[in-house]
């Protein structure tokens, strides 16, 4: 709950956070498989696991890491390593291939395809989950922006407006209402034609509006967001600890392997399970200063 969605170390209680984010995203998920009469626990599986890798200060954290650390990193990969290494004092969790495959490829770029990856066998499980990430985020991403002043209801395209209605709640209605209606021969009570495989999709009305919502996005709250104070102090923080826990891995919890070369990887895994304040806290520990009272309390 403390980890950031868009708002960096937010002090309202309405922002949402990566754990609001995670359970809205199963209710989402769970609703649509149920109106198609898909597996809704092996939905809610891959839901409730889809994040589980993200970084503290959201992606701008997963943006540094994967800047920093050599072999790359990105929070859908983190999130299958959670449940396949990390649980269970390292021993994982015995899980599907379906659900490791829907953590795995539920991620998509701001702006990019609704679609699953060319050749990519996704369970239509797999395909409702990426979908309701997208629809939950695109809309509290929203309402934290109004919320925050940044835009207003009468800002979003009218495109929006006229397809979608007002006020969140409509909003995801709108959104979900339209993915079951395009997917409906995924339920088995539409026939489908020669050829054609089931899958779960918008309509190209709803896709285009969706489009058009992430690039106005982009401009209004993700391209300033990442030019904020807070956006600047939190980079600057998990560059800090980086470099500071490879010089120093006895800092570390020792359940993170750091034996055998494995330092930056078991560094990497350190961070990437930090909330928001306690990166915060154990760099302003090692360097007071640093968080530039962005560390609203001692911990």
């Amino acid at each position: 709950m403390h980890k950031t969605q868009v708002f960096i170390a937010p002090m309202g209680d309405h922002f949402a956070t990566r754990l609001t984010h995670t359970v809205e995203v199963s209710q989402i998920a769970r609703t649509i498989s149920r109106a198609l009469r898909l597996n809704e626990d092996l939905t809610e599986a891959m839901a409730l696991g889809h994040d589980l890798g993200h970084t503290p200060f959201g992606h701008m954290g997963e943006e540094v890491l994967n800047e920093l650390y050599p072999p790359g990193f990105s929070h859908n990969e983190q999130s299958l390593r959670v449940v396949d290494c990390l649980e269970r004092e390292g021993q994982g969790l015995n899980l599907t291939w379906e659900v490791r495959q829907g953590i795995l490829h539920h991620s998509k770029s701001h702006g990019g395809s609704l679609e699953a990856p060319a050749g990519l066998d996704l369970s239509l499980e797999g395909m409702v989950c990426r979908l309701a990430d997208a629809v939950a985020y695109t809309n509290h991403d929203i309402a934290d922006a109004i919320r925050a002043g940044m835009i207003s209801e009468d800002d979003l395209p009218r495109s929006a407006r006229e397809l979608l209605g007002v006020g969140h709640s409509q909003r995801i209605n709108a959104m979900v209402q339209d993915i079951v209606a395009a997917s409906r021969p995924a339920s088995g009570e539409v026939p489908l034609g020669e050829g054609e495989k089931p899958s779960i999709a918008m309509s190209p009305a709803m896709a285009g509006v969706m489009d058009g919502l992430w690039k106005f996005l982009l401009k209004r709250v993700y391209g300033p967001r990442s030019e904020g104070r807070e956006t600047r102090i939190a980079r600057r923080v998990v560059m800090f600890l980086y470099h500071h826990l490879c010089e120093h891995p006895e800092e570390m919890p020792p359940e993170y392997p750091t034996g055998g070369g494995a330092v930056e990887r078991g560094v990497v895994y350190y961070i990437a399970g930090m909330t928001d304040y306690y990166a915060l806290h154990v760099a302003e520990r090692v360097q007071p200063g640093i968080t530039e009272g962005l560390l609203p309390w001692r911990m």
